[in-house]
């Protein structure tokens, strides 16, 4: 997997494609199934980072960090900052989440208001967060679930950069 470029992602069979800006007017093309999701940033500036971010509130919890904490976690060379699931089914957890529910509610985050999405709050600390590109990867039914492929690919990001992509926190 080559997180470098989002062309290697689209030939990895990433679709969507779309800017946060987009997503937030409208999320009806993201599809109805499970699946991974990843946010994607043009590596070709660097990054700015704000103190206080757009990210809403989840359980009272303050989604900012400090800009130290950011420009500590930022992966250079790599396209990829987050790497999300939707649905998922292990004998711990279930959950019928559908890509389209999932990043509607990670779109809801970003605009302020309170939401269940807490991961990947990070991005909204980047001054170019509505230029970020978000992209995807169904699953059919009959394929192992997205928590088992998200892991694989946090798994790998990490091999290849000794640290996970930007907003993501735990593995």
């Amino acid at each position: 997997m080559i997180f470098k470029s989002m062309d290697a992602l689209e030939d990895e069979g990433f679709e969507g494609f779309k800017t946060i800006e987009e997503l937030f007017i409208s999320c009806s093309i993201v599809p109805k199934v499970k699946g991974v999701y990843l946010v994607l940033r043009d590596g070709s500036k660097e990054p700015k980072f704000v103190q206080k971010g757009v990210g809403g509130y989840f359980k009272n919890k303050d989604p900012n960090v400090p800009v130290s904490t950011l420009e500590s976690k930022w992966v250079n060379d790599t396209v990829v900052l987050y790497i999300g699931k939707a649905g998922c089914s292990s004998r711990l957890k279930s959950t019928a989440q559908t890509l389209n529910k999932r990043i509607r509610t990670y779109m809801r985050f970003g605009k302020g208001k309170a939401a269940a999405h807490y991961g990947g709050r990070y991005i909204w600390q980047l001054k170019d967060y509505k230029n970020l590109i978000v992209c995807w990867k169904t699953l059919p039914e009959a394929q192992s679930d997205p928590l088992a492929l998200e892991t694989k690919l946090l798994n790998v990001f990490y091999n290849a950069y000794g640290k996970l992509p930007f907003a993501n926190l735990k593995i």
